[in-house]
């Protein structure tokens, strides 16, 4: 039995079936009563083993709840038209609704995670006022992700900008059920493109892993919702709450002016910024990730 069929296997997973009927992989740890609840979001091409570095250094006494979204991991595909950043919040809105629906959260989400939690603040604001005490926003974009150019200059950068629907338009026209690559491509792909300085093999092997989990056509249908994805409006309904705002100086996917812009629309927000580190946060720098997360657990416990 692959990974993928392991994930899906209903025997061994937890499930939660959305609204138009996607059945959703969840992962929970931690005491049911505990005083809040920490919901982990992963980002693009990736599952909730992105925050499998992160997790032995997070409180063992808060109740930890991490999932797949549609189209990765363990979860179903996304249905035409449903790879949108917008029914990701409302995926989580409903997940939140169905399987936390009391007590304080903090929300933590990496990249696609990060732009789903600001979906959520605009989609679903008497949600976000009433139970999110606390969120972390780990290597993510408010916006103009459709002029990533991979931190390549000039005529090299414009060339991704590009050719980035043209990948797009043909993953999305794929029906494999996994990407078939091979590991080492994958590998050495995940190690330029997401890492910064020095990443341990187990870190790489972890991406990799994840990214072969996941559908290839909602991989390509998720790439122009994240180039079209605008999120300052959900940032101004956080403004009242404890923020991380989290980037790695070497980040080529959500570069580090973009992390600059969420801080400066959450003016008491903690910006940290990491040197020598890529978009993979959670990989990493996993303790420095779970020492903001936990700062921010305590402070909804004291609020909650």
């Amino acid at each position: 039995m692959t990974t993928a069929e392991r994930l899906r296997d209903p025997a061994r997973a937890h499930r939660f079936v959305t609204g138009d009927g996607t059945a959703l992989h969840l992962e929970t740890s931690g005491p049911a009563d505990s005083a809040a609840t920490l919901v982990l979001v992963h980002g693009w091409t990736q599952d909730h083993r992105t925050w499998d570095f992160v997790l032995p250094h997070l409180d063992p006494a808060i109740r930890i709840l991490r999932y797949d979204l549609r189209g990765h991991g363990g979860s179903a595909h996304a249905k035409p038209g449903t790879a949108r950043i917008e029914r990701l919040a409302d995926d989580l809105a409903e997940l939140i609704a169905g399987r936390v629906p009391t007590g304080p959260l903090v929300l933590a989400g990496h990249s696609m995670g990060g732009m789903t939690i600001m979906a959520l603040a605009e989609r679903h604001p008497e949600l976000v006022s009433s139970r999110v005490a606390a969120a972390a926003f780990v290597a993510t974009s408010s916006g103009q992700m459709d002029q990533l150019t991979l931190g390549l200059p000039g005529l090299a950068g414009r060339g991704v900008t590009r050719l980035e629907p043209r990948v797009a338009k043909f993953l999305a026209r794929m029906r494999a059920e996994n990407f078939r690559l091979s590991r080492g491509m994958v590998r050495s792909g995940a190690r330029v493109l997401v890492f910064g300085n020095r990443p341990r093999r187990a870190e790489v092997d972890s991406v990799a892993e994840q990214m072969l989990c996941a559908h290839p056509a909602s991989v390509g249908e998720f790439i122009d919702a994240i180039a079209r994805h605008e999120g300052r409006v959900g940032l101004g309904a956080l403004r009242d709450i404890p923020v991380a705002v989290l980037a790695g100086e070497k980040d080529r996917l959500c570069p580090l002016p973009h992390a600059k812009v969420i801080a400066d629309a959450l003016p008491e927000a903690e910006f940290v910024r990491y040197p020598g580190a890529g978009h993979m946060l959670p990989q990493e720098r996993a303790g420095e990730v779970a020492c903001r997360v936990n700062a921010l657990i305590r402070s909804a416990v004291r609020t909650g």
